[in-house]
């Protein structure tokens, strides 16, 4: 009797160990998805918006109004805002690209200029709790800030 104990132990064993490397990849693949997911999570989906231009001045035509687009992504209970703004007539003068956002603060307002193009990672880091609810967006174009600017567009 002690060896068919033996052997059927060692059989279960076997048995055992076979579903045991049988499961392991299914898991791993499993774990890893899991992982890519938390990793997208982590980082964030991007929101395109745009494009938002500046208006007609001087006679220009559409393709040389300068312009922004970008995305926006949740990251760590975070908007964070990325574009790019570019200038595409190079006549030296400005472009210019205005934010204005709101929340329980108040509306803020905020400018940036260039020659040629200017590219923003990162921009903002607001947060829900602080009430923070809208995001817009526009282009302006000539020697003044207040120059041929177009309409506010809703980004968030």
């Amino acid at each position: 009797m002690s060896k068919a104990r033996t052997l059927l132990a060692a059989t279960a064993l076997t048995g055992a160990l076979a579903a045991g490397l049988a499961a392991a990849p299914a898991q791993a693949s499993t774990a890893g998805t899991a992982t890519a997911a938390a990793s997208q999570e982590a980082q964030g989906s991007k929101h395109f918006f745009g494009p938002y231009y500046s208006k007609f001045g001087g006679g220009e035509g559409f393709g040389k109004r300068s312009y922004f687009k970008g995305y926006w992504i949740k990251q760590d209970g975070r908007y964070w805002f990325h574009g790019d703004l570019f200038d595409r007539d190079r006549d030296r003068e400005y472009s210019y690209v205005w934010f204005r956002w709101h929340d329980k603060f108040g509306t803020h307002t905020k400018y940036y200029k260039t020659f040629g193009g200017r590219h923003f990672t990162k921009f903002g880091g607001f947060k829900k709790s602080n009430g923070f609810d809208d995001f817009k967006i526009r282009v302006c174009e000539g020697d003044d800030r207040f120059d041929d600017c177009g309409g506010w567009g809703d980004a968030f």
